[in-house]
């Protein structure tokens, strides 16, 4: 388990990270979003311990975190780094090296994650002649391959079309299972409300949401509303508590409301008729709440 206790840093008088408070369990992934800049590529450097912070402490299963235990760490950072002149081979095993483990244990599990990840390519061919998706699957398996405890993924998407992204989540998912801790950022609230189980999002430093995904979303309320059905958008666009509608490809509509409630009134006004083909009442989505939270200055 990983604890994060009144983590603070500044840098001359910019605040980094702001009183930051957080717990990972065994075997659960948190997301860890804001902008750029809010604070979260620093708080992954204060638990690796490349920045002293000015005050908290961060435990891992109750106890500071000493030089052996960082070898269970599995860090994957935003700005990726290869040697491009040697095998895939040879950098799989100097990274897995650095990390407490042998080149016996390592070599018998290569073929296994280039399977896992699709890599088009041979663990003998040099790092430089792979293309660049390939490269970033190397740097993935770099991270992963020694099966950490505790992994911290900065960005890990960045870059990945929709399918090695998806290979990427399901190489996460098989780690979650065997116990692992996981940590990680992301622009791509999708991604993250598709396998994170809590969530922190960061504004100058500061924790302005914190919690379990879906109870943050229905936290803001209902307030979306798609609908296909007879009603024209001018209709629906005048009926008290409607704050906008939007048409999608002229086969729905998208509504906000500013009170649940009126998704009733709606509902009612469309079924006069009896069937209709869809109607669904959402909380915001993760991104529509991200960009509510980000645009707050003064949480």
């Amino acid at each position: 388990m990983l604890e994060v206790k009144n983590l603070s840093k500044s840098f001359g008088n910019y605040k980094a990270v702001d009183d930051l408070t957080f717990t990972i369990d065994k075997g659960q992934i948190m997301g860890l979003i804001g902008q750029n800049g809010a604070g979260k590529t620093t708080t992954f450097r204060l638990i690796l311990n490349f920045l002293q912070a000015d005050q908290g402490e961060i435990l891992w299963n109750g106890r500071h975190l000493s030089d052996k235990e960082y070898n269970i760490i599995g860090y994957l950072p935003e700005e990726r780094g290869l040697y491009p002149r040697i095998t895939v081979q040879e950098q799989l095993i100097y990274f897995a090296r650095l990390r407490g483990k042998t080149k016996k244990e390592i070599l018998p599990k290569i073929d296994e994650w280039m399977e896992k990840f699709q890599v088009k390519g041979k663990k003998s061919d040099k790092v430089k002649t792979l293309s660049k998706g390939n490269q970033q699957k190397i740097q993935l398996i770099a991270t992963l391959i020694h099966e950490p405890d505790l992994i911290i993924l900065d960005e890990p998407f960045s870059g990945l079309d929709p399918v090695n992204a998806e290979l990427l989540k399901d190489g996460i998912m098989d780690l979650k299972e065997k116990g692992s801790c996981v940590i990680f950022s992301s622009h791509n609230m999708d991604n993250v409300e598709k396998i994170c189980d809590h969530l922190i999002m960061l504004n100058n430093g500061r924790a302005v949401l914190k919690g379990d995904v879906h109870e943050i979303r229905e936290s803001f309320g209902r307030t979306k509303v798609f609908l296909e059905s007879d009603l024209t958008k001018d209709e629906v666009a005048q009926m008290p508590g409607v704050t906008s509608v939007i048409e999608q490809d002229q086969r729905y509509l998208e509504i906000t409301v500013d009170d649940p409630a009126v998704g009733k009134t709606i509902f009612n006004q469309a079924t006069t008729e009896g069937y209709i083909p869809m109607f669904n009442q959402q909380p915001p989505t993760l991104e529509e709440i991200f960009k509510m939270k980000a645009g707050d200055r003064h949480e």
